[in-house]
């Protein structure tokens, strides 16, 4: 018989191995699906319509294969799912009343445990849900990034640069949860002040990443033009003796006073006037 929780090799612990830390398991044959409910600490906030329908037809053809881990709701008679959400939504779709379930007891660290190293191993979470997943382990049950990658079967590499995604601006992070960019592009925009305009680019230009990496490194090494207005005397005077004479002027000013004045003429009746004007003047 095929175990259902069988762990894939490099993946940290796995589904087993929590369930053999838990102090009891209890295999239920089938309970009501009305029975069940969601799981507040699933890292998991959006489900494939295509996916899903997929896994619906094929619970339609052969029910469903692996059990729903299950623990008991503070609400009464209900369960809470720890993981197979994606099972139970798509064994509602199919009509089904029952589903096959694995009751064990868990507390909220356990919980999340469950969820986040299913969805990892099935790779179901997007960058975003994963890195929050992680986060949620640090922030609330006291992981540091070393706990966590030796928990999750990642490196502590991967772990950190997930987290860093959650630095980028939320409209990026719109951008990589709606599948519209990749982790490996999204990485290349941390800590950049114009990541949202560069993830655009990517997008509406279809870049690689090797581009993408190309772009960003044009935007950084190019140097920021420093823009001085011009005093505002100096263009009132400028403005004053275009007016006199017709004929544009231009005045740089610098810190020591000393400047250069000239004159932008478009033709030689221009350049007698200014001639003209200078010389009845000076």
């Amino acid at each position: 018989m095929i175990n259902p929780f069988k762990t894939k090799r490099g993946l940290g612990r796995g589904l087993s191995s929590l369930i053999g830390d838990t102090k009891s398991t209890i295999m239920k044959n089938k309970i009501s699906i009305s029975s069940i409910v969601r799981n507040k600490l699933q890292p998991r906030k959006r489900f494939e319509k295509e996916s899903l329908e997929d896994l619906t037809n094929s619970i339609k053809e052969r029910g469903i294969i692996q059990p729903i881990i299950v623990r008991k709701s503070k609400l009464d008679n209900k369960y809470e799912i720890i993981a197979g959400e994606r099972r139970w939504l798509a064994a509602q779709n199919a009509g089904l009343h029952e589903v096959p379930v694995v009751e064990i007891e868990a507390d909220d660290l356990k919980s999340l445990e469950f969820a986040i190293v299913e969805n990892v191993q099935r790779n179901d979470l997007n960058p975003i849900e994963e890195a929050q997943g992680y986060q949620r382990l640090i922030d609330d049950f006291s992981y540091d990034q070393e706990k966590v990658a030796k928990f999750i079967g990642k490196s502590r590499t991967h772990i950190t640069n997930s987290l860093r995604l959650l630095s980028l601006p939320k409209e990026v992070l719109g951008l990589i949860e709606e599948g519209k960019l990749s982790q490996g592009h999204a990485k290349i925009l941390v800590n950049l002040e114009n990541a949202h305009f560069l993830a655009r680019k990517i997008i509406e230009k279809k870049l690689s990443v090797r581009q993408a990496e190309n772009l960003v490194r044009v935007f950084k090494s190019s140097k920021k033009i420093k823009l001085i207005s011009k005093d505002a005397n100096l263009k009132n005077l400028e403005d004053d003796l275009k007016e006199k004479i017709g004929i544009r002027v231009y005045i740089k000013n610098k810190k020591n006073n000393s400047g250069r004045i000239s004159f932008d003429y478009k033709n030689s009746e221009q350049l007698n006037r200014l001639i003209e004007v200078i010389k009845l003047n000076y």
